[in-house]
């Protein structure tokens, strides 16, 4: 990458160390995180705990990372701003934004994943991104999300997976870093009307055991 994507690395530790985690990898919304994250943790295959009134996108990435939807009742993750994608150790935190949260009992550990967007606390119209203390992880979301390339020019890079186009633009991180500074310790978004996701024939067909082909 060249120089002025530094100032998406001073992005990501600055949010980082408020949050209280010891490594933020910055990525092009909060959809992209959970899903990168999904695909970290091989989700495929496995049932994912959703609440059944959350953004639909949530959803939507269980199923493209392979993955099948248990949809929950979860009527108080508002209340908290987060909730976790049970089984993995993976939580959706686009609701709330507070000094170190990652040290919270339910969030240490864990993937925790913030949203940019326009109506969230820390906005910068589109954005998000995975705190960590996983070093091992960081350095698979950085390849993943900036088309399986390493932070190198070009010509001098060993590709050595399919990613994504997923990396936050030094534009929107400038942006974050000016905001962050004016940030309050705490806090949430106030409580939104999702539609009961559960209800939608596309999610019920997504749920049905893979039937295997020929060669399955």
């Amino acid at each position: 990458m060249s120089s002025a994507y530094n100032v998406v690395k001073d992005f990501e530790k600055e949010v980082a160390s408020f949050c209280g985690a010891k490594y933020g990898v910055a990525v092009e919304s909060c959809s992209a995180a959970l899903f990168l994250s999904l695909k970290y943790l091989e989700a495929g295959g496995k049932i994912i705990d959703v609440p059944r009134r959350t953004y639909v996108s949530v959803a939507c990435q269980v199923v493209h990372a392979g993955a099948r939807i248990r949809f929950t009742d979860n009527k108080t993750w508002q209340e908290v701003g987060y909730y976790q994608l049970s089984p993995l150790p993976i939580i959706d935190a686009a609701k709330v934004f507070a000094h170190n949260m990652c040290n919270w009992p339910n969030l240490r550990g864990k993937f925790v994943c913030l949203s940019f967007h326009g109506k969230k606390p820390l906005h910068i119209d589109r954005g998000g991104m995975i705190l960590t203390d996983d070093k091992k992880a960081v350095e698979w979301f950085k390849c993943a999300r900036f088309d399986g390339r390493h932070e190198v020019q070009q010509l001098n890079d060993k590709y050595a997976m399919a990613g994504w186009n997923m990396y936050l633009t030094p534009g929107q991180a400038a942006r974050g870093l000016e905001r962050l500074q004016w940030m309050p310790k705490y806090t949430k978004v106030p409580f939104e009307l999702y539609p009961d996701l559960k209800k939608y024939r596309f999610f019920t067909m997504a749920n049905r055991p893979r039937k295997p082909g020929l060669n399955g």
